[in-house]
């Protein structure tokens, strides 16, 4: 199949192209540095053309609450437009799980109005909602920083490794569309506050996580299951240890 890639060029992108690739797909990774905006339109027809599938997986360069919303608004309609006119078959989009609950945050109220213009939209799709993943623990830990203290939710995720976020998502694009939500986690159940401090003591970090039930996550107060997915969810292999030991970070 020709297979689309948006935010081909990213984190998860990458190795999904890489994925689909080896399975012997055609693919476009489609980015700005690729020619293809999806802001802008610019490269975004033509890319369509012939196109059975394409995996939505872009993220807004700012994290400000109008430019979240208004890049996933804007994003969203562009693609969506783009594949009906193509008569594109499937549409896959990366989401978090919890997205419903996390409305107090302006990410989050950007992610819920993408997946209402998914689902709206017409186009046959899978929405693959994903915990967070182990890579950005650390922005986790600078985003509740202040001074030598961490402030951090003690509320329960299961993070995923961008490994296991990318076999998933390359496996639905491959498949039929669900025309729902799909959920995918880790295989360890923890507690973000545990976790963070795992992961600073790992890092030689001396700043002291200190357990705080209000501490703001991307503007949101956490309850215990917040960010916990539902029954039966597809896990990934890779756990904290084994991700750490593989990752950058830990040389």
């Amino acid at each position: 199949m020709k297979i689309v890639v948006i935010g081909g060029t990213g984190l998860i992108g990458s190795k999904v192209v890489q994925k689909l690739k080896d399975q012997g797909h055609e693919v476009i990774a489609a980015a700005p540095a690729t020619g293809i905006n999806t802001i802008t339109g610019e490269g975004l027809t033509q890319a369509m053309v012939d196109t059975a599938v394409v995996v939505d997986l872009a993220n807004s360069p700012s994290f400000a609450d109008k430019d979240v919303l208004e890049f996933f608004e804007a994003s969203g309609r562009n693609i969506l437009a783009a594949e009906i006119a193509a008569g594109v078959q499937h549409h896959v989009a990366l989401s978090v799980v919890g997205t419903d609950r996390l409305a107090q945050s302006g990410y989050f109220r950007g992610k819920i109005a993408q997946e209402k213009l998914i689902r709206e939209s017409g186009v046959p799709y899978t929405i693959v909602q994903s915990t967070q993943f182990f890579e950005f623990l650390g922005g986790i830990a600078q985003a509740g920083s202040s001074g030598e203290a961490v402030r951090i939710s003690p509320a329960f995720f299961q993070p995923i490794s961008s490994d296991d976020v990318a076999a998933a998502v390359a496996d639905y694009a491959v498949h039929s569309p669900c025309n729902g939500i799909v959920e995918i986690a880790g295989p360890e159940r923890v507690r973000l506050s545990d976790l963070v401090r795992r992961y600073l003591e790992a890092t030689a970090d001396s700043r002291r996580v200190v357990e705080d039930v209000h501490a703001p996550y991307f503007g949101a107060e956490l309850k215990s299951d917040t960010l916990m997915p539902g029954i039966n969810p597809r896990l990934g292999s890779v756990n904290f240890d084994a991700w750490f030991a593989q990752s950058s970070t830990s040389r």
